[in-house]
């Protein structure tokens, strides 16, 4: 560790503030962690389904395996990529490499060999832990083949592995997570041997982010920008110790991480990981284990709803609060949402992996607010709506949706020009989105900046017409996109998903939908594909990019300029 800290944009003032008012604090995940398993030790923190940790259980098995992680030689600073699924195991790492002072980099377990060696060259990472096997995907021969080409790839640490596998895994100097737990050592060794305190302003995670326009970037966050955007949101969501915390979204990337772990973490709550998302199973569980909240992709809220339409029996009271973020949400779903859970508060949040949650509802909000906005600012952060020139738009007028605030990450790793360019002249952070504020600084998310198709000189906006489909009566899921053509530059093109039983609609059938509807007849789909399911990263964002060179590859053309 470097006594000399990189703070990033931010300046010594922002820094002052953000310590007075609380939102950073001089406690680090391995101190927060100590003082619930010191508070409250038995109470149950995780489940996963086969496995449950109390609080203190999480805390002894950490700081054994922080022992065991450095007799294996790694180090402070080290980078490690962890590419697990949402197991409770997750946790107990990330709490083992903070001890230590290693950087945590998240790997989506969906990602195969092109991702994952961006990641390893990208991060120069020095230890990979991934499961022996999960989902029928061998990922310990993924990373051997990685480091047989990797400058920095040395350990790598099998979870989960079978006994009748542990001799084989040693002949191809692949350690086994269990085993690199320190049983026969007392805290105070432990401490002694360890013999390093964490600042919380050093990094403590690397997320790179979704791609869904180009190669993931790493954001370097301190677990105080990290614990920030926690903190904020356990106010915002009104919890409590007595909640519950539902996580079937990743905890490899900023959604999961956030909501299903430092923010039951911070409120002394409980949380049950789900690593398969199933429904049916979704289900169950929030039943079987009481959960109370979560904080997930849109899509996950309306096929639990649908499966629950077709289960008599099934029971979603216990649900007080259900956010949906990581895409814009039509206000079709959360008023049916709304009909359908009438005891629990739907909300919207809108982030990303810069800075977490740039805008959300509040439990304490009018609940009208999800359904005609993405929320507004947490306290203690500023959002405004910029120009091409950083300068901010009047109100209602469209323009790029900017965040300045505690939890933004440090820099993009490696990239200090593509840092340098987020920032407007006055140090707010562009997104890239596209958004409206209105009078009292709620934000409407209306789509990407390149998310427009231009047909003849006309700006369509994606959002708009998506929007207007989003309660048709025959599709699941849908996504528009622009098509080139060689006469218009552009055209609108929409891939849709059928409901079960149901028939596609033609492009006859949604061009007079959404006509009936009062959109222009030019903005209307001039094309339809009808897919078994759309392309999505882990969080739930439809990757438009492969759309686009779908549609392009069909037409056999190359896709629009700027589209993205």
């Amino acid at each position: 560790m470097t006594s000399e800290r990189n703070f990033g944009r931010y300046t010594p003032a922002q820094i002052e503030q953000f310590y007075a008012s609380g939102q950073w604090a001089d406690v680090n995940f391995t101190e927060l962690l100590r003082s619930r398993a010191e508070g409250n030790p038995d109470k149950v923190f995780l489940t996963d389904g086969s496995h449950t940790l109390t609080f203190a259980e999480l805390y002894d098995s950490s700081q054994r395996l922080a022992l065991g992680l450095h007799r294996y030689g790694l180090s402070a600073g080290d980078r490690v990529a962890v590419q697990l699924p949402n197991w409770a195991a997750f946790v107990v790492v990330a709490a083992a490499l903070s001890r230590i002072g290693a950087v945590m980099v998240p790997v989506m377990p969906i990602y195969r060999k092109d991702e994952v060696s961006h990641v390893v060259s990208d991060a120069s990472i020095r230890m990979a832990i991934a499961p022996a096997e999960f989902k029928g995907f061998d990922y310990l021969s993924l990373y051997e083949e990685i480091r047989r080409n990797s400058d920095t790839l040395r350990g790598i640490v099998a979870v989960r592995a079978r006994g009748d596998q542990r001799e084989s895994l040693a002949e191809r100097e692949i350690a086994v997570l269990e085993d690199l737990i320190i049983e026969d050592a007392d805290a105070a060794d432990i401490d002694t041997t360890l013999d390093i305190r964490v600042h919380p302003d050093d990094p403590f995670v690397i997320v790179y982010t979704s791609g869904t326009t180009s190669r993931p970037k790493g954001c370097v966050h301190t677990f105080n920008t990290y614990a920030s955007g926690a903190r904020a949101l356990v106010i915002a969501f009104g919890h409590t110790e007595s909640d519950v915390q539902f996580g079937p979204s990743p905890i490899t990337h900023t959604t999961g991480l956030v909501t299903s772990v430092l923010m039951p973490l911070i409120a002394g709550a409980s949380s049950h990981l789900m690593a398969e998302w199933s429904p049916a199973k979704g289900l169950s569980d929030i039943q079987k284990f009481g959960c109370t909240a979560a904080v997930t992709a849109t899509t996950f809220l309306q096929t639990l709803i649908t499966a629950a339409e077709e289960d008599p029996e099934a029971d979603l009271s216990s649900l007080r609060v259900w956010t949906c973020a990581g895409a814009p949400i039509p206000a079709a779903v959360v008023e049916h949402a709304k009909a359908e859970l009438p005891t629990t508060n739907v909300l919207s949040l809108y982030g990303r992996s810069e800075n977490l949650t740039t805008t959300t509802c509040r439990i304490q909000g009018d609940p009208l607010r999800a359904v005609t906005s993405d929320g507004a600012a947490l306290p203690g952060a500023e959002v405004k709506v910029v120009g091409p020139d950083g300068i901010e738009v009047p109100r209602g007028a469209e323009g790029d949706i900017a965040y300045r605030g505690p939890s933004h990450m440090i820099e993009y790793l490696n990239r200090p020009d593509e840092t340098a360019e987020l920032f407007t002249p006055d140090g707010f952070s562009r997104s890239g989105d596209l958004g409206v504020m209105d009078a009292t600084g709620y934000v409407r998310v209306t789509g990407r900046t390149k998310d427009i198709v231009i047909r003849g000189g006309m700006n369509i906006s994606v959002r708009e017409v998506e929007d207007k489909l989003a309660d048709h009566p025959d599709l699941v899921e849908l996504a528009v996109v622009g098509m080139p053509d060689e006469r218009l530059g552009e055209k609108v093109c929409c891939f849709v998903v059928a409901k079960p039983g149901h028939n596609a609609p033609t492009v006859e059938d949604l061009r007079a939908y959404l006509t009936e509807r009062g959109v222009a007849i030019q903005k209307t789909p001039e094309r339809v594909i009808v897919v078994d399911q759309l392309p999505m990263t882990a969080t739930g964002k439809i990757q438009k990019h492969i759309l686009r060179m779908q549609i392009a590859a069909e037409l056999n053309q190359p896709t629009a300029a700027g589209a993205h």
